[in-house]
């Protein structure tokens, strides 16, 4: 008889594997932080381990723990601050200005831990994140216990933990060099846009990132005024003018990506640069649809992102697979494009591939244990068909019950056992009072 941590038992398995494997009456061995058999209740060799923890997933789903491969988790603090406007107005009139006035350490942290509590509930296990105090961050999503690719936030700007834009490059190498090796959190630099970031200090972080050996994070032809402005001021495209500065290559994460041209799409491709998309927040902020399906026939690595709670107001990938797959059909009058299961590698195994990591994203034989577990004896569950449809198109993030990450179940029954939500909630409460206050006032 073998022994095991933790033993999961019935259930169906969506692998995510290549062959993409669906196990009914799956049985899932864990010890340590790594799944070391994966099989189905008449398979002898996982059928002989005996748990030290077994959990019955008895009516349910089981996959892969979900991959958000952007947001600012800090940003949850100003959830709905700003709403009905455009990219420009937004940042300019109002979340610039609240970062100025509020961004502390402490709101920093809080915000991430509310948010790591948020996406843990909706069943995300991984997530790629920047912002300032990025310190403060990595120490939330390692609290909650979650696995964070974690990008301290770079400007050419006086920001809130940096300001004398003279050191953001030094700044940004402290914060690597005090979370490197860490077995949850890896650390990395997010220069915030080719608008706020020169080209030498896109390229000063783009070597440390280099030599580190660690993703590059950017947002990238977000709007149609980005790309004139690069236009007027580079007299180049976006890409064209990263691509100059030699940024483009496949440790770089580009998020949003909406506005581009073919050969634009041919330099992605041809640099294998790694897209993240963001449905959601790019529709409430009218910045327009990335050609997604089209990077995808292109062999284009794609990721989703929930982006900021200020800009989508959730951080729920369950709704952002379900947005993706919806938007894409109608901008393509075609009701086979992006269909469910491609909406669900999106968040798994190809989000694994944008974080460049080949150790989470699905259910296999030596890959760190992070998975999720749906309840299906729910109305809205019932029956169930194809679990790929029922996961993007009938599921939500409220129906996950359970939530393991490196081994450790971190939400089970709906429970968060790490932090103590509660207090999380109200020192959050007690921050957007002053924000509310700050905002009547410029009303």
């Amino acid at each position: 008889m073998q022994t095991c941590d933790l033993l999961i038992t019935g259930g169906t398995i969506l692998t995510m594997n290549p062959e993409y494997k669906v196990i009914e009456e799956g049985r899932i061995a864990i010890q340590g932080n790594r799944v070391i058999q994966v099989g189905n209740k008449d398979d002898p060799e996982i059928n002989s381990f005996d748990a030290k923890e077994v959990i019955d997933a008895k009516n349910s789903l089981i996959l892969p723990g979900l991959i958000n491969c952007h947001t600012h988790g800090a940003m949850s603090c100003f959830r709905g601050l700003a709403d009905d406007l455009t990219l420009n107005e937004w940042l300019n009139k109002y979340i610039f200005p609240a970062e100025a006035n509020f961004v502390t350490k402490e709101m920093v942290y809080f915000g991430t831990l509310l948010s790591c509590i948020e996406m843990v509930r909706s069943g995300t296990t991984t997530f790629c994140d920047g912002y300032f105090f990025e310190s403060e961050a990595a120490q939330a999503a390692k609290d909650v216990g979650m696995r964070g690719i974690m990008g301290e936030g770079v400007l050419d700007v006086p920001t809130p933990d940096v300001k004398n834009p003279v050191d953001n490059i030094q700044s940004a190498q402290r914060f690597i060099e005090e979370w490197l090796g860490d077995e949850l959190i890896t650390p990395t630099l997010f220069c915030h846009s080719i608008y706020t970031c020169s080209s030498n200090t896109l390229k000063k972080a783009k070597a440390i990132t280099n030599h580190r050996n660690i993703p590059f994070l950017i947002h990238l032809s977000e709007t149609q005024e980005e790309v004139r402005e690069s236009l007027k001021r580079f007299e180049r495209r976006p890409l064209a003018y990263l691509e100059n500065l030699g940024i483009l290559d496949e440790r770089l994460i580009a998020s949003h990506v909406v506005w581009v041209d073919d050969g634009e799409i041919e330099l992605l491709q041809r640099r294998t640069v790694k897209v993240v998309h963001n449905p959601e927040s790019n529709m409430k902020l009218a910045s327009g649809v990335a050609p997604v399906p089209t990077f995808l026939a292109r062999g284009i690595t794609v990721g989703l992102g929930t982006d900021g709670c200020a800009s989508n107001n959730n951080l729920d990938l369950f709704r952002e697979m379900g947005m993706a797959a919806r938007l894409h059909k109608v901008m393509a009058n075609d009701p086979t494009v992006l269909d469910a299961r491609t909406a669900l590698t999106l968040t798994t195994i190809n989000g694994a591939k944008v974080l460049r990591r080949d150790d989470i994203g699905s259910l296999e034989q030596g890959k760190k244990a992070d998975l999720i577990m749906i309840d299906l004896d729910k109305p809205h569950l019932v029956p169930l068909y194809n679990p790929y449809s029922h996961l993007v198109y009938a599921a939500s993030g409220a129906d996950v019950t359970t939530t393991i990450i490196n081994g450790r179940v971190i939400m089970r029954d709906r429970k968060i056992l790490t932090v103590d939500e509660e207090e999380v909630m109200r020192e959050v409460k007690k921050i957007a009072k002053r924000v509310k206050e700050w905002r009547h006032r410029r009303v």
